[in-house]
């Protein structure tokens, strides 16, 4: 296999643990906190999961360990979409088993959930392992996103646990693939079948986190990928004086990334939904705000800027999420055939016009119509919009520019708009992890190994501290019932993992809120470059802004 440096070099980094959990495994003990639980529907969720709701919370101490020695064979898989670290909790997890026992075994199964399923699985031997250490992506066995959440598929892992003699299984995903481990976890206690699941915090996205869990894993990289490419636009904006660069960035049901991103990076813009959600802001309010610090830009001569735009934006906005409830509705059974029948966008027009109230066609014919026509693309299995879809990024410059025209005319704006589109998503995913997500990941692994020897189950592994240098990070575990609520799913009431939003009165938007509006007159971009990963700690180690901020 030819290899680069950075591969080489990589493969030879040793992650660093947190302090107790370097003691070595013979020198771990556990320290129980207190009785947890849930979010909320406390009586919901405990009448769902009978055994094993309510748990305690535990701590890894230095001390003697108390657990059953025994074989341990275990099964891993990595569930959705890619994160940068998830080889090394395969890795963390591998290295633990190993060092309890040599005769432990790590069954890693295909292409997520259904690896489980289908019983598509490899046994992890050392020389597999050392070719994914401190590597991206999750190539060492493909993830999946099939949902583990019907009792015939928990029968089917039942009978594959019991071919391999799997004493635990360990689910790498968030916040549904964990959803999907509590409910796993609560089978199997429920039938004794002896099989533990343990799950650990993945998403780049940043929503999976809590009191408990400070940061998914993958955000950490994700983001300073992001930020080394949007600061690298920054720089050529600010060269070329000509362009103002409009960058989506993934984050669907939260504005994480695109905080983290504009705190990294002091663009002009950075709409967070959140916000546009709580203050109610319409579209015409939002084209608006950007329109705003364009002029007053152009008109000092300016005529160039950043503006970060989050990919879920449009359904914060009260107005839009009307407009796609009622296209849900208007296109629901065979209406979408009769639609599609349809010779041509005209025809469609009419139809959309006849269809939807006054209120959501006033929206509607704002758009331009290239986002009008991708509201109508292919639906998703439920039949619903497919909003991640929109070009939300195309959408608001073209608003923008629509609004400078009628300012140009009116005579308040002087400047020339010219207009750049970037969709960040796939670049950030599967990057060389950080050193940051390289430990945070071996360690997440190693301790679920720890959580599996001490016998627990619906736990999900918790390492925290995160803002401090490793050896000071904590370890343990947490039951995955404490992050649980109802939602309406479907038709249907579902528990689910509530997703963490961006908090409006926390210290990372309000650092954000303070300056943001210096940073949209003034050209105050920094660049953070690339990630590094040799050299100092202060450059190689430090943690994101959004954590560094909310731990003070």
């Amino acid at each position: 296999m030819n290899l680069s440096p950075l591969q080489k070099a990589r493969y030879q980094y040793q992650p660093k643990l947190p302090g107790m959990l370097r003691n070595g495994i013979a020198d771990i003990c556990v320290k129980e906190g207190d009785a947890t639980q849930s979010v909320a529907d406390q009586d919901k969720i405990k009448a769902l999961f009978p055994n094993t709701y309510g748990k305690k919370e535990i701590t890894f101490v230095k001390g003697t360990n108390t657990a059953v020695a025994k074989k341990q064979v275990v099964g891993v898989i990595l569930s959705g979409g890619q994160a940068p670290g998830g080889h090394n909790v395969v890795c963390g997890l591998y290295d633990a088993l190993k060092a309890a026992d040599k005769n432990n075994v790590l069954l890693g199964f295909k292409g997520g959930p259904s690896g489980l399923l289908d019983d598509s699985y490899v046994e992890f031997t050392d020389e597999v392992i050392d070719q994914y250490r401190n590597t991206g992506g999750f190539d060492i066995i493909g993830s999946g996103r099939t949902k583990l959440e019907k009792t015939d598929q928990f029968m089917v892992v039942e009978d594959v646990a019991k071919k391999h003699g799997l004493t635990a299984i360990v689910i790498i995903g968030g916040d549904d693939s964990n959803t999907n481990a509590a409910v796993l976890a609560e089978y199997m206690a429920a039938k004794n079948t002896g099989v533990q699941v343990i799950g650990c915090p993945k998403t780049i996205d940043g929503d999976l986190k809590n009191e408990d869990i400070e940061a998914s894993f993958g955000f950490d990289t994700a983001t300073k990928t992001y930020s080394e490419l949007i600061g690298n636009i920054e720089r050529d904006a600010n060269s070329a004086k000509k362009y103002w660069h409009f960058i989506k960035v993934m984050g669907r049901s939260a504005s994480h990334v695109a905080l983290e991103c504009a705190l990294e990076t002091q663009p002009n813009i950075c709409l967070i939904g959140e916000e546009v959600a709580a203050k109610k802001m319409s579209i015409a309010q939002i084209t608006d705000y950007i329109a705003n610090a364009v002029e007053a830009r152009g008109n000092n001569g300016e005529n160039f800027g950043v503006a970060i735009i989050p990919e879920g934006i449009v359904e914060f906005v009260p107005e839009f999420s009307a407009l796609i409830k009622e296209i849900n509705e208007m296109l629901a059974g065979s209406k979408t055939d009769e639609f599609n029948a349809l010779p041509d966008w005209a025809a469609k027009y009419a139809f959309i016009k006849a269809g939807l109230t006054e209120e959501s066609f006033k929206v509607f014919d704002i758009l331009p119509q290239g986002i009008q026509q991708q509201l109508f693309l292919e639906r998703d299995p439920h039949g619903n919009v497919q909003v991640s879809l929109i070009e939300s990024e195309k959408l608001f410059s073209e608003l923008v520019k629509n609004e400078l025209a009628k300012r140009k005319l009116a005579g308040s704006y002087k400047g020339k708009f010219g207009q750049q589109h970037h969709f960040f998503g796939y670049e950030g995913r599967c990057a060389f992890p950080s050193n940051f997500d390289a430990d945070y990941c071996y360690s997440l692994g190693y301790n679920a190994f720890m959580l599996i020897q001490y016998g627990y189950t619906g736990y999900l592994s918790k390492v925290s501290n995160l803002s401090k240098p490793a050896e000071e990070w904590n370890a343990g575990g947490m039951p995955i019932t404490k992050m649980m609520n109802i939602e309406r799913r479907n038709g249907e009431d579902k528990p689910v993992i509530r997703k963490a939003l961006v908090e409006l009165d926390g210290k990372p938007f309000k650092y954000f809120e303070a300056h943001r509006e210096k940073w949209a007159i003034e050209t105050c971009f920094t660049y953070p470059g690339a990630i590094q990963y040799y050299g100092p700690a202060e450059v190689c180690d430090l943690t994101t802004r959004t954590l560094a901020l909310e731990k003070g």
